[in-house]
């Protein structure tokens, strides 16, 4: 299926353009166009208020003999949405508006006509002023005098400022920037307090820290005053009391061993003398 939109068209060969019929049309033929209505308008007829935006089915034509800088000018035609007068305006490239001609009055123009008559006056002034050299000299004049008016006006106003005023704004301002000063001493010095408290916390600890460690010293070690001279008496007597144990519980074990070979019946051991009169008497014999 070939395509509906077609870029390059097919020209035969024998192609001609110059014998294709030309449509005859009238110069100032009118074509219909789809617009917003460009500002707020009134009818004229029955006051129906058409607002800036409103879409209408519009005829455009060119206006003949009318140009700006060789720019065309363009007509619109709109009818009325309630009794269907006919409402025209055209373009304004000069001012990049658009103006209205019949039908309707345009609303909101206050602004626009005061412009427009300021516009006007002061060409009126320039013109007056490049063809009259003595409204020049006027007017300079006139300028010049309402200078001195305004600064005689603005050293009296300052005069009687001068009679009026009580406060010294000299004093003042010394006084706001003495506050400025005694306020950054206050601050230098609460900075400098928090330092040395910061500080002073720092020693203290340190301090503890030493003071625990000499304690524990204190108590592991004792002055030479206070160390006792071992009791030499006490201690030979442990050394004889522990040879005799020693002797005592040998002799047991050798009675321990003889008792099942020999046949002898166990004495009744009431306690360590026991034992020892028991091996002495088994000495005494086995001599």
């Amino acid at each position: 299926m070939s395509e509906r939109k077609v870029l390059n068209k097919y020209y035969p060969p024998d192609f001609d353009p110059s014998k294709i019929p030309r449509m005859k049309l009238a110069k100032n033929r009118q074509y219909t166009v789809r617009l917003m209505a460009p500002f707020n308008m009134r009818c004229k007829t029955c006051g129906e208020y058409i607002y800036k935006g409103k879409k209408f089915n519009a005829r455009k034509e060119d206006v003949e003999n009318e140009t700006y800088l060789n720019i065309r000018i363009y007509r619109f035609y709109i009818k009325c949405t309630r009794c269907l007068q006919e409402i025209s305006f055209k373009t304004d490239p000069k001012n990049t508006d658009y103006e209205i001609e019949a039908g309707a009055t345009r609303n909101f123009m206050a602004l626009k006509l005061a412009e427009e008559q300021a516009r006007r006056e002061e060409e009126e002034a320039r013109e007056e002023e490049t063809n009259n050299p003595m409204k020049l000299l006027e007017n300079r004049t006139q300028q010049s005098k309402n200078e001195i008016e305004l600064l005689e006006s603005l050293e009296e106003l300052r005069d009687l400022n001068r009679r009026q005023e009580t406060v010294d704004y000299d004093l003042m301002l010394k006084q706001y920037n003495g506050e400025d000063k005694i306020k950054r001493i206050l601050e230098m010095q609460q900075k400098e307090d928090e330092e040395t408290i910061k500080s002073m916390r720092l020693k203290h600890k340190r301090l503890q820290g030493d003071t625990r460690i000499l304690e524990e010293t204190i108590e592991t070690v004792e002055t030479p005053a206070k160390i006792r001279k071992p009791n030499t008496a006490k201690m030979e007597v442990s050394t004889s009391q522990s040879a005799n144990r020693t002797k005592k519980n040998i002799l047991s074990n050798m009675i321990k061993r003889k008792l099942p070979d020999e046949n002898i019946s166990k004495p009744n051991m009431g306690g360590p003398l026991s034992l020892v009169n028991y091996s002495e008497s088994s000495d005494d014999t086995s001599e």
